[in-house]
């Protein structure tokens, strides 16, 4: 299969942001490189650059039109300055495989690991979610995952049943299982996301406590005693009384996808139904979480 290489300058502030976005646009994959390492940017002739220390490179199908994609990321305020960027085709290499090398073993807490199915887990003794993506979002790489994750270490899940709203991979869903879960259900609208979800729980040898549905199927009435959903602002402000029934009361709720800056009203919208503890922060990003009322 044929790419299509996108590669921008950017800083370490500006560069997860940008990153979103070209997700957000349709790139395949996203990774970040050490600009002073990569210097493929040849400035005009006369002109004098103050690089940024990041470049931030997105890789696309080699049918994008990528006139519109330049044309957007140009609106952005990170880049609204000056957009230093280079298109260029690549020869067809195999990327999943590329990617895989440079996922590993990762701890959350003090007993969690998240371990690549394909590799060997650092701990055989600690909490392993064995974990293949496959076409899901959630690895544990990126700081909402990570927020949540470290959540769930710290809880005691014995005996307790779990809603994962927006499970994607089923990391989180999976984890809590691993932690002591007795029962999970996986809520998500896409159906991708649900069979990442199973097959992740059958490679974790969990199967028969989770369970995974599109919203328009799930039992009536659900009520967990904890809920984890790590999704973005914009849904987690519309679906406020949606998510916040799913808890039953007293029980625990934890909200990430959100930056900091939408913390304040995520908390305000929430802080009708619960009792929030401190944001926890981690990058720009943040989680909330608190006991229902």
């Amino acid at each position: 299969m044929a790419w299509i290489q996108l590669r921008l300058n950017a800083t370490a502030d500006t560069a997860e942001t940008i990153s979103d976005h070209l997700m957000e646009l349709g790139a395949a994959s996203v990774t970040f490189l050490d600009a002073q390492d990569t210097p493929v940017f040849e400035p005009a002739p006369g002109e004098t650059r103050l690089w940024g220390d990041t470049d931030v490179v997105g890789l696309f199908d080699a049918i994008t039109e990528m006139e519109p994609v330049i044309a957007e990321l140009k609106t952005l305020p990170e880049l609204a300055e000056q957009m230093t960027y280079k298109v260029e085709a690549l020869e067809d290499k195999d990327w999943e495989r590329e990617w895989m090398d440079s996922f590993h073993p990762m701890k959350f807490g003090n007993r969690l690991w998240i371990c690549p199915s394909w590799r060997e887990a650092p701990e055989p003794d600690a909490v392993n979610v064995l974990l293949d993506p496959g076409l899901a979002f959630g690895t544990g790489t990126h700081p909402t995952t990570a927020l949540c994750l470290t959540w769930l270490d710290g809880l005691d899940l014995a005996d307790k049943q779990v809603v994962d709203f927006g499970c994607g991979s089923g990391i989180l869903a999976i984890a809590a299982i691993k932690l002591g879960a007795q029962e999970v259900i996986g809520l998500d609208i896409d159906p991708q996301a649900l069979t990442a979800s199973a097959d992740n729980a059958q490679r974790n040898g969990i199967e028969d406590k989770l369970t995974v549905y599109l919203p328009k199927d799930q039992p009536e009435n659900l009520q967990a005693d904890v809920v984890v959903a790590n999704i973005l602002a914009g849904p987690l402000r519309e679906l406020a009384p949606v998510i916040s029934g799913l808890v039953k009361p007293g029980g625990q709720l934890a909200l990430s996808g959100l930056l900091q800056e939408q913390a304040e009203e995520l908390r305000a919208i929430y802080g009708e139904y619960f009792e929030l503890n401190p944001t926890a922060i981690d990058g720009d990003w943040c989680r909330l979480d608190g006991i229902k009322r």
